[in-house]
């Protein structure tokens, strides 16, 4: 929560910060090889410390997701899902796995207002007048490790959030068999109970939910409502 008029921040991990990490794994595995999945190099420098961190250890690697948060998270553990089915890849074919499974990995989050866009630098004071005037939620996606907002939805939550899921799963021929939702705090139950009907109306058989990290809470704000899936082969 926002108190007093201040903004929260967000910081990179520094390259000490990857190499603490790094060396306490390596103490207690010693014999195993290391793959950090990174968040979008594009939105931060933490993929640039982490390849700093690595330069001497050679039981390192680390593949830019192009992903942030919950999409971040979604590739990681289906990641961990494949190694844990295929104990015999090597870390070269986990590598390529991150990328192939990034590469198809879709992301959108809506927040309630601009408020928090704007106290961030991100939307200019009349754009977030504006917008919270006609009620207005920018669908932001992550594309090629950017973020960016594609499109503009009107009215309450209760009216965008169906929209969204159809459109968004539409556009981006989701798999059905599995989706994500992402919540950041305050999210109502009565929105994620809508949500989740309408994924189901459209077809899809597992629903999990996700909660916002600081990063991601932090521009959005809370009660923003998002969507990660896979898009089918």
């Amino acid at each position: 929560e926002r108190t007093k008029g201040e903004v929260p921040h967000t910081s990179a991990s520094s390259p000490e910060d990857f190499a603490k990490v790094f060396d306490q794994i390596h103490e207690e595995y010693p014999e195993a090889q290391i793959l950090h999945l990174a968040y979008s190099a594009i939105t931060t420098c933490s993929y640039q410390n982490a390849l700093l961190a690595a330069e001497d250890r050679d039981y390192v690697s680390s593949v830019d997701t192009k992903h942030v948060s919950v999409g971040q998270a979604v590739v990681t553990m289906e990641t961990a899902r494949r190694i844990n089915a295929d104990p015999s890849m090597t870390v070269e074919q986990a590598s390529a796995l991150v990328k192939e499974l990034g590469a198809r990995c879709n992301m959108c989050f809506i927040p309630k207002n601009l408020d928090y866009l704007r106290a961030g630098g991100r939307v200019s004071n009349v754009v977030a007048l504006t917008g919270n005037l006609l009620n207005l939620h920018p669908c932001i996606e992550i594309l090629d490790g950017k973020l960016l907002a594609k499109k503009k939805y009107r009215g309450n939550l209760n009216k965008v959030v169906p929209k969204l899921i159809q459109e968004y799963s539409e556009a981006h021929d989701l798999e059905k068999e599995h989706v994500t939702f992402i919540e950041s705090p305050g999210l109502p139950q009565e929105i994620k109970t809508l949500a989740e009907h309408s994924a189901r109306e459209l077809g899809f058989q597992s629903i999990d939910w996700m909660k916002t990290g600081c990063v991601i809470t932090c521009h959005g704000g809370p009660s923003a409502f998002g969507i990660v899936g896979f898009s089918k082969r």
